[in-house]
């Protein structure tokens, strides 16, 4: 049970960082390496999501080996980390579509929202059923 997880976590931290620079090459390649050719481009962005499905199986793998305990706590947590990207993500396109903030809304904003807010709720949560 033990060594099937840590097999099932290893392939998620080796596909998660697969993702990253995936799409560090897909963000930086076409100016940087290729001059922006567009077939490297297609071909960068379509490995890019690839291994982004490759990443969502790995973790659908790792969530399936947890126990009930850690699925709830997990599941609690993506619940809240989902409602609150759905309410902040809008929150935050309508304050550039109304020009109430002078820079354009930002999809890293709100992908490092979720990561903060993911890390916050699991602690919580695991503190809480600990």
């Amino acid at each position: 049970m033990k060594s099937q997880r840590r097999k099932n976590l290893y392939q998620l931290a080796a596909w998660t960082w697969s993702w990253v620079a995936t799409m560090a090459l897909a963000t930086f390649g076409p100016e940087y390496i290729w001059d922006h050719h567009p077939v490297l481009t297609a071909l960068a962005v379509t490995v890019n999501l690839a291994n982004g499905i490759l990443m969502l199986i790995a973790n659908r793998n790792l969530f399936n080996n947890f126990d009930e305990l850690e699925r709830k706590i997990h599941l609690e947590s993506l619940a809240l980390t989902l409602g609150l990207a759905v309410v902040v993500g809008l929150f935050y396109s309508l304050l550039d579509t109304t020009n109430l903030i002078s820079s354009d809304a930002e999809i890293s904003y709100l992908v490092i929202f979720i990561g903060i807010t993911y890390l916050i709720c699991m602690t919580i949560n695991t503190r809480r059923y600990a």
